[in-house]
C-alpha cells in the first residue's frame, strides 16, 4: 500500500496532472464512440454490416496514411500544441457525425468524410502523446506515469462503455456522438494549458520530411524487438478490429441483446484494464517485452467464447481477461520504448510502431462484414482468435523479444559480471 501511495505522489506535479486530465477526458470521448457509432450506423435505414465496415474503415485508413507525417510533426513542433490541434480536429469529426444522425441526413460519403477527419486527428495525436510523456515525467518514474495515464484512460473506458450504451438506448447514437465531440473539445482546452519549458521542446531543423523519416526508420529497424512485435500486432490488430468493430456488435445485435449487451462486454474489458494498471504499477519484470508478448495469448479468449455462444457473463469475464493482459502489455511496451529510444526520435519511432501495428486494421474491418455473410459471425470470431494465437507464437521465436532486459536487470547482470 505504501508503494501505491508513493506512485500517486506524481499527481502533485501540475504538468502531469494536466496531461492526465486531458488524456482521461479524451478517452472518455473515445469510449462513447464505439457503441454510438456502431449502433447509430446499424440502425440507419438500409444499413448492414458492410455499411458499418465502410464507415469504420474510413476512420482507420487516414489514421494509417497520415501516421508517419504525424510522427515528424510531433518531433519538430511543441508536442502539447500538436496534441491540442488533434483534439480539436477530433471534436469536429464527431460533432459532424452526431449532427448528421440527429438531423437524419446520412449519405454514406458524408459519414465517411466525417469519420476520416477523426482518423487524421488520431494520426497527429498518438505520436505526440508517446513523445510528450518523457518530457513531463522523470525518467525513473516513467512506468508509474504510463500506468497512471492508463488508469485514467481505463476508468474513462468503463464509464464510457456504460454511459455510452445507456445514452444510445435513451437518446440515440447521434447525441452520444455529440457528447464525444464535446469531451474532445474539453481535452483540447486542457492540453492548451500545458506549458513545457523551452528546453523540453523539439525545435524543427532545416531538413526534409523524408530525411526525418529515414532517421526514424533507422532507429526503428535497428531494434529487432520493436519490428517483430509490430509485425505481430499488424495481424493481431487486424483480428481485433474485425471482432471489436464489426463482428462483436453484429453478434450482440443478432443474439446477445443489442447495445446494452455489447456495452457490458466493453465494460468488462475496461474493468480488466483497470486491474491491469494496478498490476503494472508494481510489476518490474526483468524481460518486459517477453512478458508482454506472452500476455497477448489470452487476448484470444473473448473471441473464442463469442464464437462458441457462451453465456453473456462468461463472455464478459473473457473480456475482463483481455483488458488485464492488453493493459499490462501496453504499459510495458510504452515504458520500454521511452527508455530505449532517443527522445528526439521517439515520436517518429512511435509513428512507425502505430503504422505497422494498425496497417492491416482496415483490411480486418473491410473483410469482417463479408466474412460474417460467407462463413457466419461465430465462425469468423473463432478465426480472429486463431490469427491472434498464431501471430503471438511466431513473435516468441525472436531472440530480440525473448532477451531484451529492463535497465535494472541489465545493471544487475553487469554488476554480477564484475
Amino acid at each position: 500500500m505504501h508503494g501505491y501511495l508513493g506512485d500517486l505522489g506524481l499527481l502533485r506535479d501540475r504538468r502531469f496532472a494536466l496531461l492526465l486530465s486531458a488524456r482521461t477526458i479524451s478517452v472518455l470521448g473515445s469510449a462513447f464512440a464505439p457503441v454510438a457509432l456502431a449502433f447509430g450506423v446499424l440502425n440507419l435505414p438500409g444499413a448492414d454490416a458492410s455499411t458499418l465496415s465502410a464507415v469504420l474503415t474510413a476512420e482507420s485508413l487516414p489514421m494509417i496514411l497520415f501516421m508517419l507525417v504525424g510522427g515528424v510533426i510531433a518531433d519538430r513542433l511543441p508536442r502539447h500544441r500538436v496534441m491540442m490541434a488533434g483534439e480539436f480536429v477530433m471534436a469536429s469529426g464527431f460533432f459532424a457525425l452526431g449532427a448528421m444522425l440527429l438531423i437524419g441526413w446520412t449519405p454514406l460519403p458524408a459519414l465517411i468524410a466525417a469519420a476520416a477527419l477523426s482518423g487524421v486527428a488520431t494520426a497527429v495525436t498518438f505520436p505526440a502523446l508517446t513523445g510528450i510523456i518523457p518530457e513531463v515525467v522523470p525518467l525513473d518514474r516513467l512506468q508509474t506515469g504510463n500506468a497512471l495515464l492508463g488508469l485514467g484512460a481505463n476508468a474513462s473506458r468503463v464509464a464510457g462503455a456504460v454511459l455510452g450504451g445507456g445514452m444510445v438506448v435513451l437518446f440515440g447514437g447521434g447525441w452520444a456522438l455529440v457528447m464525444s465531440g464535446a469531451l474532445f473539445a474539453v481535452a483540447g482546452v486542457l492540453v492548451a494549458l500545458l506549458r513545457l519549458e523551452p528546453g523540453d521542446r523539439r525545435r524543427g531543423e532545416a531538413r526534409s520530411v523524408l530525411a526525418d523519416l529515414r532517421d526514424g526508420w533507422r532507429e526503428f529497424s535497428s531494434r529487432q524487438w520493436i519490428w517483430v512485435v509490430v509485425a505481430q500486432f499488424s495481424l493481431l490488430v487486424m483480428a481485433i478490429q474485425a471482432a471489436h468493430g464489426v463482428l462483436g456488435p453484429l453478434l450482440a445485435k443478432e443474439s446477445l441483446g443489442g447495445p446494452l449487451a455489447w456495452s457490458g462486454f466493453l465494460a468488462g474489458e475496461a474493468v480488466g484494464t483497470i486491474a491491469g494498471v494496478l498490476i503494472s504499477l508494481r510489476l518490474r519484470p526483468s524481460r518486459p517485452i517477453l512478458l508482454g508478448v506472452l500476455l497477448c495469448l489470452p487476448t484470444a479468449l473473448p473471441y473464442v467464447l463469442l464464437g462458441l455462444d457462451a453465456p453473456l457473463w462468461v463472455i464478459v469475464a473473457g473480456a475482463f481477461v483481455f483488458g488485464v493482459c492488453f493493459d499490462v502489455f501496453g504499459v510495458l511496451w510504452q515504458t520500454t520504448m521511452q527508455r530505449e529510444i532517443p527522445a528526439e526520435s521517439l515520436s517518429r519511432v512511435s509513428s512507425y510502431d502505430i503504422l505497422g501495428s494498425m496497417m492491416f486494421g482496415p483490411i480486418g474491418l473491410l473483410l469482417a462484414g463479408p466474412a460474417a455473410g460467407w462463413f457466419g459471425t461465430e465462425e469468423s470470431l473463432l478465426g480472429c482468435a486463431v490469427v491472434i494465437v498464431i501471430s503471438t507464437l511466431a513473435a516468441l521465436l525472436s531472440p530480440g523479444v525473448r532477451d531484451l532486459r529492463a535497465p535494472q536487470s541489465r545493471a544487475a547482470a553487469h554488476a554480477d559480471l564484475k
